[in-house]
């Protein structure tokens, strides 16, 4: 990557639905070469795709909570396997494998506390790879929308 690619990467993440010709004019360079730096920023994939940001109450999600659960015994086919399960949960918003005592964090977004209550009991505790868990209700989040190319070394 070199500095018009993250150029035009900062760009569209401020704004995914601007045209290649708006894009490009924000950039300094001509459509054309703006229209093939961002096929070969897709085909290499730096850019993975693009989504809408939708406000979760109107989803009737307005409780967010992260879990943190762990597994036990740990093997790559049980955490695979408690990965591809939990992603697949309506209520699943993202699941990470991580380090320390708990091996998997869960962002679940739910109606109420009933509802994540449920999800804990029904969802959670049922599976036999779980050992224990514990739930962090989200207040307020603040999220990043752009993100820059660190330095390097």
């Amino acid at each position: 990557m070199d500095e018009l690619d993250s150029v035009i990467i900062r760009e569209l993440q401020l704004d995914a639905r601007q045209t290649n010709r708006e894009l490009a004019r924000r950039v300094g360079v001509a459509p054309s070469t703006c229209l093939e730096r961002v096929r070969s920023l897709h085909a290499r994939g730096v850019i993975r795709g693009y989504h809408a940001e939708i406000d979760p109450a109107a989803l009737n999600r307005s409780v967010e909570a992260f879990v943190s659960a762990r597994l036990r015994p740990l093997s790559r086919p049980v955490i695979d396997g408690f990965e591809r399960a939990m992603i697949e949960l309506p209520e699943v918003l993202a699941v990470f494998v991580v380090a320390g005592d708990d091996d998997f964090l869960i962002q679940v977004a739910v109606q109420d506390l009933d509802h994540l209550h449920d999800f804990l009991i029904d969802r959670l505790s049922r599976r036999r790879e779980v050992v224990s868990f514990r739930s962090q209700i989200i207040y307020q989040s603040s999220q990043k929308n752009v993100r820059d190319r660190l330095p390097g070394k």
